[in-house]
């Protein structure tokens, strides 16, 4: 193919009307449970199928990215329950879709103009829900691993003591996390060159939340130790259970003693914007920083996350840093529109354009009721597996996360034998295809999770995979196909 036929309109526009349809047609499949939810594809064949020779073209466009949606996994199938992805709103992928064509950076604000704006209205709305007072800034990042690391570099700057971004590092510093903390608060630490002891680890309680009467005994252990630590990461929510941190416990812990408060609401801070269920994040409005991905309980692709900082200042300090050619050297905080400024990311897709036209056209009370929604259904399940005699629950859920064991009526199992079982039954639903859960480990035990991110799925369909569960439970299933 020629370079001109490559960028030819009429060749993209008659691809992308073939590739619209044959999406339309996926999404009725899938939303009717029309397909596997994961094809079980062995992956030594997909990689002796696929043409590997670019020499010369060898096959079609729009044939191809429906191949690619026919073997993934189907997170638009009401049968998927596994991991915390949301369930793109099909409008999502058309912003999408444009945001790629115009391939507008954002670390300068003459390569994003209506991005940047766009972004920064996305933040002032953010920001608002959570309580936030008008300094507030923050910035759009990929992904909750990048958007924590960009909070604890600024809490970093904030309170080492000195300039550490300028002088490097003189101590031993730390944070006190949640044993249920999301790994990639230990990643983050690690990368600043804090070493493994810079997560302070702090037990949970009965409901694997942060045991607040444990922070200040932790603290003094850091302390004795030789380890400064300036501040406390609150998980809203964890990833394998869906608890809760005390934020109004943990906020005075900080205010009391002038240490930082993130909050990792990667999962959990969407619930904001619930009225009804917005109590569970009581004194997240205290935080000196929150962490907000979108691509969860938002419905918009991945990867979409928000860093949000109750007082702006703070956002232009994780990355102190001068490019003359790009910023002319003037102060970061009257350089709003220069987003390089506050992301580790240069070359930045333009998140705020799929946030923002999302909100724009379909209006908040669309994400209120997907909160709603799937809140509710977990609840809803958790309280029906409750009276079934041979399930019982890790933790009584608080978001849509639901956390179970299955224990057969009549049978006396020890934790081995309870875990063999579980992994087997979901070993034995993925070879079936009809449903997709994980596990997680909680309290020491081996759990099947459920993640309900699709409000498409219904009671209906839960009372099938409780069904499911049982049948690949059954010793006579494994002969079964």
């Amino acid at each position: 193919m020629s370079l001109e036929k490559a960028y030819d309109p009429e060749s993209f526009r008659a691809a992308g009307h073939q590739l619209v349809d044959g999406l339309a047609d996926y999404l009725a499949k899938a939303a009717a449970g029309d397909l596997p939810v994961l094809p079980a594809i062995p992956r030594e064949d997909l990689l002796a199928e696929l043409e590997t020779d670019f020499s010369a073209p060898a096959g079609d466009l729009t044939q191809l990215l429906l191949r690619l949606v026919s073997q993934s996994i189907h997170v638009h199938h009401p049968h998927y329950v596994g991991h915390q992805v949301s369930v793109p709103l099909p409008q999502s992928i058309l912003a999408e879709a444009t945001s790629a064509l115009l391939s507008n950076g954002m670390a300068i604000y003459e390569m994003g103009q209506l991005h940047t704006v766009m972004e920064r209205h996305v933040v002032r709305f953010l920001s608002n829900a959570l309580g936030y007072p008008p300094q507030s800034e923050g910035v759009l990042t990929h992904g909750g691993s990048l958007g924590n690391f960009t909070a604890l570099l600024a809490m970093r700057q904030a309170l080492a003591g000195h300039d550490i971004w300028t002088e490097g590092q003189r101590e031993s510093l730390g944070v006190l996390v949640s044993e249920e903390a999301h790994y990639c608060i230990a990643r983050a630490v690690q990368s600043m060159g804090w070493g493994v002891g810079g997560a302070v680890l702090v037990p949970t309680d009965d409901q694997f939340r942060m045991d607040t009467g444990a922070m200040t005994r932790r603290l003094e252990e850091a302390h004795a130790q030789g380890r400064k630590v300036i501040g406390v990461v609150a998980s809203s929510c964890s990833t394998a259970t869906g608890s809760f941190d005390p934020l109004p416990e943990i906020a005075d812990f900080c205010q009391e003693r002038g240490l930082w408060m993130h909050v990792d609401g990667a999962h959990g801070a969407s619930l904001v914007l619930s009225r009804k269920h917005r109590h569970i994040l009581r004194g997240i409005e205290r935080a000196d920083s929150v962490t907000w991905d979108l691509h969860k309980m938002m419905g918009l692709p991945a990867l979409n996350t928000a860093v949000l900082f109750r007082d702006g200042q703070h956002s232009y300090e994780a990355f102190a840093q001068k490019a003359s050619y790009l910023f002319d050297g003037r102060e970061a905080e009257r350089e709003w529109f220069n987003i390089g400024l506050r992301t580790m990311e240069c070359t930045k897709r333009g998140l705020g354009v799929t946030a923002y036209t999302m909100l724009a056209t379909l209006g908040r009370d669309v994400f209120e009721q997907n909160v709603d929604c799937l809140v509710d259904l977990a609840q809803e399940f958790a309280r029906r597996l409750d009276q079934e005699p041979d399930f019982e629950l890790a933790a009584i859920p608080e978001a849509n996360i639901v956390c179970l064991r299955h224990v057969p009526n009549g049978r006396s199992l020890d934790v081995a034998q309870r875990d063999a079982l579980q992994e087997r039954i979901r070993a034995r639903i993925l070879e079936r295809e009809r449903f997709y859960l994980v596990k997680a480990r909680v309290g020491g035990q081996i759990c099947l999770r459920v993640s309900l991110m699709n409000p498409a799925t219904t009671h209906s369909h839960l009372n099938a995979l409780v069904e499911e569960i049982r049948v690949c439970a059954a010793p006579e299933s494994l002969a079964q196909n």
